[in-house]
């Protein structure tokens, strides 16, 4: 492959307050597409051709005004910089002793065709002649099941022994990539004895109960938390461990559900990423009344232990345990022009947080 001359790359324009507008060239848009020089490289970095990018509500709270420097456990996207995004990238170019050309790499890349990166920002090479299609290292193998399994096993504390047996397990945004994985490795790995999932319509949950749920509610439905509440008053039972995605109203339903010295995973607040004022919650109380343990967690706590637990997932998937197909739906660009297929990448993550987002993983397929 030759060494290109330039990049085509978009970049934040405009920090938006509420929700984006994945549209160019209009007065309030929030990225723009730019053609840049690639230069030569320094030590330690490389050029990568993007092949995947992942799609992921957090990357909302990385859009920064310029100058805003309020601390994030991920760097920042400022504006006037590239927009970033985890994915998958060949390397093309490297003057970095850890990864040469032709390489297959996991890491924080850019909405772009070509960059160029530091290696720090690198996870790891991926066998892409392995049986694993490449799909799978950004979702059923990626960081969402990584960021469920060590949410129940490590936060949630439902371990991988007779702990988890008789447990009771709710999830938010449980046909989205997280979620999902959450309701699989709950029930199929750790033994809970009921799992419930909440989505967003009545196919969503008839996929999550195919998956191992035991009841998939649909929150756009009236009486959503009745069907709940109703499920559970059968055999007078409360949940043991909630998994939350969303926040809000979510969790302040959940928080009257739980049982005495149950745990409640924060894995995310969708509901507040472009209204902020989505996030409150009113029902904190219970916290204190049923000795609640609530914890906050990254999947980056638990990097040391990534190597020993991807086995795991992958013994599970040839088990049957931890379903691959239908854990990620691929959108492919379209565009006659790189310029063109570029553009259409905000609108494909905006269906993150429009409600109507493919079921599992969303992947972009750059090239």
């Amino acid at each position: 492959m030759s060494i290109p001359k330039e990049a085509t790359q978009i970049f934040l324009r405009a920090c938006p307050t509420g929700f984006i507008n994945p549209k160019f060239n209009e007065a309030d848009s929030t990225f723009e597409i730019k053609q840049v020089p690639i230069p030569p490289l320094k030590d330690g970095e490389v050029l990568v051709k993007t092949l995947y990018l992942s799609n992921d509500p957090t990357q909302r709270t990385w859009l920064k005004k310029a100058g805003d420097s309020t601390p994030s456990y991920l760097p920042p996207v400022h504006e006037g910089t590239p927009m970033a995004s985890f994915g998958i990238a060949e390397v093309v170019d490297s003057k970095s002793y850890k990864y040469v050309k032709g390489n297959v790499v996991l890491g924080r890349l850019y909405w772009a065709d070509y960059a160029v990166l530091p290696d720090t920002v690198i996870f790891n090479k991926v066998d892409a002649k392995a049986w694993l299609p490449l799909e799978y290292y950004l979702s059923v193998l990626g960081m969402t099941t990584l960021t469920a399994y060590f949410g129940l096993t490590k936060v949630a504390e439902l371990k991988n022994d007779d702990s988890g047996k008789g447990k009771i397990v709710l999830v938010s945004a449980a046909a989205g990539a997280v979620g999902s994985s959450v309701v699989q490795i709950a029930k199929h790995l750790l033994g809970a004895s009921k799992v419930i999932g909440i989505a967003s319509s009545d196919e969503k949950c008839q996929w999550i109960e195919s998956l191992g749920a035991d009841l998939g509610v649909n929150y756009k439905t009236k009486d959503w938390q009745k069907q709940i509440d109703d499920y559970l008053a059968k055999d007078d039972e409360g949940v043991d461990v909630y998994f939350d995605c969303v926040g809000g109203e979510m969790l302040s339903y959940a928080l009257t559900k739980m049982n005495k010295f149950g745990h409640i995973a924060l894995c995310g607040c969708i509901a507040a990423y472009n209204d902020p004022s989505a996030l409150v919650v009113t029902t904190l109380f219970y916290a204190i009344t049923k000795r609640l343990t609530l914890k906050g967690f990254i999947v980056d706590d638990f990097v040391a232990e990534f190597g020993e637990v991807l086995p795991v997932l992958a013994d599970a998937i040839k088990d049957g345990k931890l379903k691959a197909e239908g854990s990620y739906h691929v959108e492919e660009l379209t565009g006659h022009s790189i310029t063109q297929r570029l553009e259409e990448i905000p609108a494909i993550w905006n269906l993150l947080f429009k409600g109507d987002k493919p079921k599992g993983k969303l992947l972009t397929k750059v090239a």
